[in-house]
Parts: C-alpha cells; sequence; structure tokens
C-alpha cells in the first residue's frame, strides 16, 4: 500500500522482508533498467468537485495524491475552469484533465561525473462518469501520455538499482496509457474492470509522491518490470473486485506481451502474447467515522504464466558462468507484497489523510530462480499540515532497501566479478502549493552500496518535483 525520522533504521533492519525482481542474465551485474521506471498511478478513493462522480473507487492508497498523473482527482488548473466549460462538461459527466509533471536532479555526489538535467511527463485524460451520463452505474478513462527529457542515472553515471527521478523510463515516446471501462453492479458490492490498463492502477497501490523510483508506485513494478507494467505501460487486461464493508477482495488477469514496450504509439497490440500476469489481494480499510485516523492494510500476490530464464542454472543445470551454455527455462514467476498504511495523528475526510502523522511499510518478495532483484522494503512517513500558509503541504520521509538475489551474486562471485548484495535508497522531500494549480516537491536523496556494490561511492542528490495542472 503506496517513514519515520532516522529512528526507523532499526525497524528497516529488523523488517528485511524484500521485495521485487527483473529477470537479466546472471552474469551481468544489475543495472537500472530505464524501462522498469514507471509510476503507478492508481485511482482515486473519492472524487472530487467537477470531476465525473464515479463513487466505486477503492484503491486503499491513503498517501498524498499524485498530481502528476491522478487523472481522475485533478486540482484545479492553470487555466481556471476553462470559461465556464470544465464545470459544464462534470455537470454532464465528462472531466478532462492536463498536466506537466517535471522532475530535475543534481548529483553533487557519487556518480562518475556531476551533472544537473531535467525529464518529464505531459499528459491528458478523459474520464466519463456513465451515471450522469446515461444512468448507468460505471466510468470510462482514457489518458494519452508524452515522456521527455534526460535520465541523471545515465548522464552521470550514478549505476544505481533504483532511478533518482522514477518519471523517467518505458520509452521518451508517447503512449496510450488508460484505456479502460469500469461498471459496478449489486449496489457496488461487485465491480469490474476490462480494457487498455496496467496491474498497478489496482494491485500493491502506492502514490508517486517521492521522486526515488523505490517509494513510487506499485512495488512489484519497480523490480519485476520484464513482465509487470505500471504507468505509463498499459496492456489488456480485465480486473474483478468484491466489496464486502471495509474488506475487499480482487483478482485480475493482464497480458503479458513484450510489444507493448514498444516505443511507438499503439491502440494495443493483438499478437505476440507470451503469458498472462494473474495478480490477487485483500484489502482491509479501517476508521475514517467523524474524521479520525484512517488505516489500509493490503496482503497480495501473482503468478506470471510467462516462460523466464533461470539467473544461475543453465539447460544442463550447471552454473551458466561456467559452460556459457544457455539459461534454464521456467515456467513462471511469482511473488507477494505486503503493504501497511496508518495514519496515527490529524483529520481525515472521506478515507483519506488530510491532517497530522500516517506511517507506511511496502514490502514485496519475488521468486529467486528468475528475479535478479528479489526482494525490495521501504518504511516511511508522511506529514500534512505542518504550515498553514501554505495549502496541502506535507513532508516525506522514506528509508528503503533494494536486495540483488543471492543466485545472482553467486554467478558473480564464479565469474570472478564484483558481486552485489543490497542498495539503501534514502529520500526526505517537502511538498507545497505557492499556487492551487502548482506542486513544488524539492528533495534530498542519498544511496548507500549503489547498484549493491559495498565499495560504490555514496551518492546524493537534489532533486526538484514539480506538477503543473493546465
Amino acid at each position: 500500500m503506496r517513514f519515520l525520522s532516522s529512528g526507523m533504521l532499526p525497524l528497516v533492519a529488523i523488517m528485511g522482508i524484500a521485495t521485487s525482481a527483473a529477470g537479466n542474465a546472471q552474469t551481468a551485474p544489475v543495472q537500472p533498467d530505464a524501462a522498469a521506471a514507471a509510476a503507478d498511478i492508481g485511482p482515486p478513493t473519492l472524487p472530487v468537485p467537477n470531476t465525473p462522480d464515479h463513487a466505486h473507487r477503492r484503491s486503499g492508497d491513503l498517501s498524498p495524491a499524485n498530481e502528476q498523473g491522478d487523472t481522475q482527482r485533478p486540482p484545479p488548473g492553470l487555466a481556471g475552469d476553462w470559461f465556464g466549460l470544465k464545470p459544464r462538461l462534470a455537470d454532464a459527466g465528462i472531466g478532462i484533465t492536463g498536466r506537466y509533471g517535471s522532475e530535475a536532479a543534481w548529483n553533487y555526489n557519487g556518480g562518475k561525473r556531476h551533472d544537473v538535467v531535467e525529464t518529464g511527463q505531459f499528459d491528458l485524460g478523459l474520464v466519463v462518469d456513465m451515471q450522469k451520463l446515461v444512468g448507468i452505474d460505471g466510468a470510462f478513462q482514457a489518458t494519452v501520455t508524452y515522456r521527455r527529457g534526460h535520465d541523471l542515472d545515465q548522464r552521470a553515471g550514478l549505476q544505481t538499482l533504483q532511478q533518482v527521478q522514477e518519471v523517467y523510463g518505458r520509452g521518451q515516446t508517447f503512449r496510450l496509457t488508460q484505456f479502460w471501462y469500469e461498471q459496478a453492479f449489486l449496489s457496488d458490492r461487485l465491480d469490474m474492470k476490462i480494457g487498455r490498463t496496467s496491474p498497478g492502477e489496482d494491485f500493491a497501490v502506492f502514490s508517486c509522491s517521492f521522486q526515488n523510483l523505490s517509494f513510487c508506485g506499485s512495488q512489484p513494478g519497480n523490480v519485476v518490470g520484464a513482465y509487470w507494467y505500471n504507468w505509463p505501460v498499459s496492456q489488456w487486461g480485465g480486473r474483478l473486485r468484491l466489496n464486502l464493508g471495509n474488506l475487499y477482495v480482487q483478482t485480475a488477469a493482464y497480458e503479458e506481451n513484450p510489444r507493448n514496450l514498444d516505443k511507438t504509439f499503439t491502440i494495443g497490440h493483438f499478437g505476440g502474447a507470451t503469458g498472462a500476469l494473474i495478480p490477487f489481494e485483500v484489502g482491509f480499510l479501517r476508521g475514517g467515522r467523524s474524521g479520525g485516523p484512517v488505516g489500509a492494510y493490503k496482503i497480495g500476490g501473482w503468478l506470471s504464466t510467462a516462460n523466464a530464464p533461470d539467473v544461475f542454472r543453465d539447460v544442463t543445470g550447471r552454473p551458466i558462468v561456467l559452460t556459457d551454455l544457455p539459461p534454464l527455462d521456467r515456467t513462471s514467476g511469482h511473488g507477494f507484497w505486503i503493504n501497511i498504511q496508518q495514519q496515527l495523528t490529524g483529520r481525515s475526510d472521506k478515507g483519506k489523510s488530510v491532517s497530522g502523522l500516517s506511517v507506511f511499510l511496502n514490502a514485496t518478495q519475488a521468486d529467486r530462480r528468475t528475479s535478479t532483484i528479489d526482494s525490495q522494503v521501504a518504511v516511511g512517513l508522511f506529514e500534512k499540515g505542518l504550515f498553514p500558509w501554505f495549502t496541502e503541504d506535507v513532508l516525506g520521509f522514506g528509508v528503503a532497501r533494494t536486495h540483488v538475489n543471492g543466485r545472482v551474486a553467486d554467478g558473480e562471485r564464479l565469474a570472478g566479478q564484483p558481486v552485489q548484495g543490497a542498495e539503501y535508497e534514502t529520500e526526505i522531500y517537502y511538498g507545497f502549493h505557492p499556487r492551487n494549480w502548482l506542486e513544488l516537491r524539492p528533495n534530498l536523496q542519498w544511496v548507500h552500496h549503489a547498484g549493491g556494490y559495498r565499495d560504490a561511492k555514496e551518492v546524493g542528490v537534489v532533486g526538484l518535483k514539480t506538477a503543473l495542472t493546465l
């Protein structure tokens, strides 16, 4: 589900649970995969004024909204209400959004050279409330995104496992990121979603308030990006959810198709599928009565039916580095996650924390046969409403551990290569709104054992995350 001060560090050591992976050949050092840096944008819990009123949104994400990609609950825009057009369209059940999210970064320490770069994403969204439009309890969402800019990890040679600019990745190109329909049945007890979507919209949902990828989006997609595609990549899929009061159960099936990573704009591919990604999740949402603290607790897992290469053994069962034969072909990949968010102080409104202190834990474990990175854990905090003169200001702090599969390390050791272990990421940011259409989030990041190498130089980054709503 999308960290406390230094006092949380002992907790990180105790909770060395773990997170996801991407199946690369074992002998190659794990490097930041630009294709794996895709920020997850989960659907919001509830609508806001001047947006279509589709009420069956139960992401279980209580963290600050990410206005760079939240196409269903946008803040007021730079262009206002478009001379009254936006409210009239909203009354008819039609919402139109547009924004640009920017992430600038400078590495003042670490890397092969010092550099300053900026990258960003434009998105244009359309959401239709079918209840207002035709009297059906459903919603249609379409979003087109365009990513541009440069990646500090590559330009400065940081060699980190997790990108310091999460919005960079999956190709600097136009994509159809959302094109789906959602329908509620049985008085919202059951709802279905089908179309071009991504698993991170509905499973292990977490916001993208931080700039470091470790704390951004649906955690499985951050490290098993070889087949779990987060925003802005979409694939054909369908999700079914049963709502039982504060408890929900859901499952889905998504097409696994490497062609979805092609850097070309398309409505969707109808060939080239290699299998299916099948996630499942159980969630419990608590509190929120009379503006009190809220909490969300989720546990889930996934099965990938596509074949994937073993990271250590070849087709004969011996270490790949000793034989140079093709890797053993595994028939599936799998893993599980735990997400916890709990508000400790302050007020809530309609299921979302609006002030006070909240804490989170995200932990994911992937299978060790095919996952180059086999685990990740992230813990942190959000403190909202620090200063009354800023609108919706928030302080965020997080610490994460990303671990390279020990079987990969065994292969590196046999090959006489530097051995990778765990990388530790830390970020602190402060976000505020100087205008209602503009959010600024200056941040400071520190990466220990970059790339999982114990002798790697420490990486320090100063960043600025900006969201401009049109």
